[in-house]
């Protein structure tokens, strides 16, 4: 639980004391009673684990189901909205921001949710959808839907998710500001292809005036 609350200051810049972050915080509260729920779950007291993971849904606003796998040290960030389904699994120092959704694609059986690896970043609203693996480091922009794997240290914005970027280096934070946006990035290519074209067309112009 210190470890826990120690990450809020490290990640939560409006964070201010632990007491604070103790009574205040419904992402701290949601980790602690899925833990609860996760161990009644292992247990095989399923109805027990529901009522648990039920009441951290009412409290925070926060869905986790009890089967989910958290790893250590995961950051939800205000929370409200986050549904993270039966067979995910976050990894350690993972940093999910509020509405995100790691959810199924269908009603199969087994693996059907998304496996975040280590240091993994997901910006407010994306969703990440399916039995797909989102490498160590990556950072999910917000608003992305996700329904492929990502390998380590890639960057994943837009709709349907496109990796717009591969970096070695790991993803503490989510600069939303800077994140490159593949609409703008695809409008802007056409507009130089729209003009080298006009281009092309008024110098063949000129040519038959001459």
């Amino acid at each position: 639980m210190r470890e826990d609350i120690a990450v809020v200051f490290e990640r939560d810049p409006a964070a201010r004391s632990w007491i604070e972050v103790v009574l205040c915080y419904p992402g701290l509260h949601a980790v602690w009673l899925h833990r609860v729920a996760h161990r009644l779950y292992r247990a095989r007291l399923y109805l027990l684990a529901r009522l648990v993971s039920h009441l951290g849904r009412w409290l925070t606003g926060i869905e986790i189901h009890p089967g989910a796998r958290l790893g250590r040290r995961v950051f939800i960030d205000h929370g409200a909205g986050v549904v993270i389904g039966e067979t995910a699994e976050v990894g350690d120092d993972v940093t999910l921001y509020q509405g995100v959704t790691l959810g199924g694609t269908g009603k199969e059986k087994g693996k059907r949710h998304p496996t975040l690896g280590k240091g993994v970043v997901v910006g407010a609203g994306a969703k990440v959808l399916g039995p797909i693996r989102v490498g160590d480091g990556s950072r999910i922009g917000a608003g992305a839907v996700v329904i492929s794997p990502v390998p380590d240290n890639c960057t994943v914005v837009g709709v349907p998710g496109r990796i717009t970027a591969r970096q070695g280096v790991r993803a503490d934070t989510l600069d939303h500001g800077s994140l490159p946006d593949p609409v703008v990035e695809a409008l802007s290519g056409l507009a130089r292809r729209i003009e080298a074209l006009e281009q092309q067309v008024r110098a063949l112009g000129t040519g038959g005036e001459a």
